[in-house]
């Protein structure tokens, strides 16, 4: 897999991780080219950390990332080591997401990247917690990758959605802070 500036990243073997397409994750670097510089990026089940990677690779500030498994999490450490300037740029947590969500609390992101298994319950909680928590900053967005055959998208308050784009199978729904 490669990401902006032709760089290399290692996935996990098998069918346990889905990467973002290489269309979709163009098409919504395309929607925030002007937004990654120094921002703060919230991933949220990270897989192989490309989006991560790729925000960081283009100017991101501090990027967070959020998985389960234990595999997964090492190889989000090496992608984003690949690309960071310095390591104090990312973290990496291990664990549910639902629980690591709630222990950000507190802290804003100005960008989200959202991208569960599509076949999972996560969507609704995520989306719940995100808008409890104050996730999401008021001049953020937050992009959530889903199939439309397992996943209908639902507005939270106080998110809104701002955007949905539909790429083949996969679909991303763009959310906002509503004032």
């Amino acid at each position: 897999m490669r990401i902006y500036g032709n760089r290399q990243l290692k996935t996990m073997p098998g069918r346990s991780i889905r990467p973002t397409p290489a269309r979709v994750r163009e098409a919504l670097f395309n929607m925030w080219q002007d937004e990654i510089t120094d921002c703060l990026w919230l991933d949220i089940c990270a897989g192989n950390g490309s989006m991560g990677a790729e925000a960081l690779c283009r100017g991101a500030a501090i990027a967070v990332g959020l998985e389960r498994m234990g595999r997964a999490c090492a190889i989000v450490r090496e992608n984003w080591q690949q690309v960071a300037r310095s390591p104090q740029e990312f973290q990496v947590i291990r664990g549910d997401v639902r629980q690591t969500l709630k222990r950000l609390t507190g802290q804003q992101f100005d960008r989200i990247y959202f991208d569960p298994p599509y076949q999972s319950e996560l969507y609704q909680p995520v989306l719940e917690i995100v808008a409890t928590a104050e996730l999401l900053a008021e001049s953020g967005e937050m992009a959530v990758e889903y199939n439309p055959k397992f996943w209908t998208p639902e507005a939270i308050a106080p998110l809104e959605f701002s955007r949905q784009k539909t790429y083949g199978n996969t679909a991303l729904a763009c959310m906002i802070h509503s004032v």
